[in-house]
Parts: structure tokens; sequence; C-alpha cells
């Protein structure tokens, strides 16, 4: 099968030149007990794969990336009775083991297990499978490595889906729309008659602006430096965008005192500052991006029991993915998640490299990949 491969990472840019994705022919692996083999459809790019190229994110290399993808099943392994090959399946970046203490509480995106196993570049069911075709070992990414025709993932990876769901829509479900929208729904709980702030205008944070939207009366101001960007926010449901520099006067203008919910998309510390100056006394931070490790906050500790306010971490948008996938997308077939807004393109996986370019840019919201 076809692989993108990362053998080094934190090359120079323009990836297009440094070229750190590599296509190279690994043998298909079979799933062993526990396990399916995926007929990967398509794939799509995110920033979580820019942070383990530019080294913002350490991964045991070589790596066959990518994480959030669609495809049917091709094959079972032993003990995997309740899926059938020929279905369709969503991807999910952690698999839950279903016995760990988040599992048992009921937050399986936090599962223990998964994220050890997504660690070291392995399964949740075992060591990793992949082999080069001189038998090096080629390490999983978060459990699925999308960026190949064929996938082995555990079970508890894969999320069956109607087939009337195209594979461009529901691609863009197992990452982006779990994140953005999980965001606001599970760990924000936005409100009836709240006002929300999205910071940063990729996929993850459009999704967040579709979900506020679905929510009565809210109040949405979607901020990002990319005009093209502003004007997709609206399209998505905003209320109103602005450039960053332009934040506190739109909520001056459409929240009063401050917002009681803010996304932060970005993945940057001084963003998640400038959120948290934005809030209303009772408002949360929900912290979304992925930041360098070695960045830092500086705030005043008084604002959290002086104010009431909450910074929030939110992992996969505190999802329960055999949940949560199912009914976003019915949300989607009722026209109230617009997602296909959000499908730049549909390119082979050679444009790969390229492609880091145009999302590191933001020339790009989602491009999708066919595992020609």
């Amino acid at each position: 099968m076809l692989s993108a491969l990362l053998r080094t990472s934190g090359l120079s840019w323009p990836y297009s030149e440094s070229a750190p994705l590599t296509l190279e022919r690994l043998p298909v692996p079979s799933p062993r007990a526990g396990e399916v083999l995926v007929k990967v459809e398509r794939a799509s790019l995110c920033h979580s794969d820019l942070s383990v190229i530019d080294a913002s994110r350490i991964r045991p290399l070589p790596m066959a990336l990518g994480h959030e993808a669609a495809g049917t099943i091709a094959a079972l392994g032993a003990d995997v009775d309740d899926v059938h090959v020929g279905d369709h399946v969503v991807l999910v970046f952690v698999p839950s083991c279903g016995g760990c203490r988040a599992c048992l509480a009921g937050r399986p995106a936090l599962c223990h297990r998964g994220a050890a196993s997504n660690n070291t570049g392995d399964l949740l069911h075992g060591d990793a499978v992949l082999r080069s075709e001189t038998g090096e070992r080629v390490n999983h990414h978060l459990g699925v490595s999308a960026f190949s025709q064929y996938a082995v993932v555990a079970r508890e990876s894969a999320v069956v889906i109607e087939r009337d769901v195209p594979f461009d829509v529901a691609a863009m479900f197992g990452c982006a729309a779990l994140t953005g929208i999980g965001a606001v729904l599970n760990t924000g709980q936005l409100a009836a008659g709240q006002s929300v702030i999205v910071f940063g205008l990729g996929a993850v944070g459009l999704m967040a602006v579709m979900a506020a939207a679905q929510v009565a009366g809210t109040t949405i101001i979607a901020i990002d430096p990319l005009p093209d960007k502003q004007d997709l926010a609206l399209r998505c449901g905003a209320t109103a965008a602005g450039t960053p520099d332009q934040a506190v006067a739109l909520v001056a203008e459409h929240a009063g005192d401050g917002v009681d919910l803010a996304i932060e998309a970005v993945g940057n510390s001084r963003v998640m500052e400038a959120c948290l100056a934005l809030l209303t006394r009772g408002g949360a931070l929900v912290s979304v991006g992925l930041p360098h490790p070695d960045q830092t906050i500086t705030t005043s500790a008084l604002q959290f029991a002086g104010m009431g306010r909450r910074l929030l971490g939110c992992y996969m948008g505190d999802s329960v993915p055999s949940r949560d996938i199912p009914a976003y997308l019915d949300m989607w077939r009722a026209g109230r998640l617009p997602v296909e807004l959000l499908h730049t393109d549909t390119r082979p996986l050679c444009d790969l490299n390229e492609s880091l370019d145009a999302l590191a840019e933001g020339r790009v919201v989602r491009r999708l990949f066919t595992m020609a």
C-alpha cells in the first residue's frame, strides 16, 4: 500500500521544498484480535499533523501520518463481531479502552490507555503493525495513520456511519467536528442567549461557530486575521467577524462587559491571555488549540476566585465519539451544520507537502486527499 511517512521532523519551511513527507510502499498489515482493516477513502490535513512535522509535538519516527479520515471496513480481526466488511466508518484518533478511570467517568477522549499507545506509536491492542518493505518498524499516528491506502486500527477507533454520508463530509467528523462542536456543546456548555467569541477560524474554529449557531439566541463573534475566513465564519452563522485588533471593540458592541464563552482555537498562549480578558464575570475560556509545549500563560490569579472565570482544557471536544458523531451527522443531514463550506478541495497524496504550506499560510480550511 502507498503511505505517507515522516522520517525527520523540524525540517525547514517551505515544505514543498524540504519535503518532510515521503510516499513509500508498505506491506498491507493484517488486523489482530480487536482490530479492523479499513480501506481509507478520504483523509484530511489538520494542524495536528503540522505540529508533528514542525516538531511542536514530539512523536516517535518514522511515522505514517494522518489522523482524520473515513473509509470502508475491508477485514476483521478475531473477536470483532459487531461490525461488518463493507461498513462505512469514521476514524477517531483516541481509542477508548472502556476500563480506565477516564473511560469509566464517561470521558473516553481522555482514555489513559489510548493516550499511552498514541504516544508510543502503537495501537490500543498491541504494538505497531506497520513495517517497511525491509522490516523496519513504522509508528502509527494517533492510532490511525490515515495518509495510507489502508489502515489497521483498534475497533474502538472506528465509528460506523450511514452509507448516505459522502466520504468528503464524513472525513471531517473524526477530528474537526468532534473537537470544534464538542468544545462549545460539551466542554463550554453554551446556553441559550449567551455570547461566544471564537479565536482562530480554521476547521475547528469554524465548526465551533456552527455549533454555537445551533443554540438559541446566541451572539457569536469570530476572530481571524484573514478576511476570507471572517467571511466564511459569517456564512457559518457568526453574528460579527473581525481581526484580533478588533476583538475588544466587537465584544463591547455585541456582548457588553464581556462574553460568556471564549473558544481559543489558535494554539497560542498570548491569545489565551487575550481571551481571558474578554470574559464577563463567570465566563469560561475553552482551550482547544495546541500551543508549543514551551509556551506559558501569565494572568492575574484573582480573576478566577474574584470574578468566577474558568479556564477549561478541551481534548477532542470532550466527546463520546460513538454518541456524538451520529448526532452531529444528523445535524448535518438536517441542514444545520453546513460542513461542506469547509471543504477547500480534494487532492492526491502526492500533493501533501505543498498542502502543508497552504495550511500553514491559511490558504485552505480542509483539504481532503484521495489515496491514489
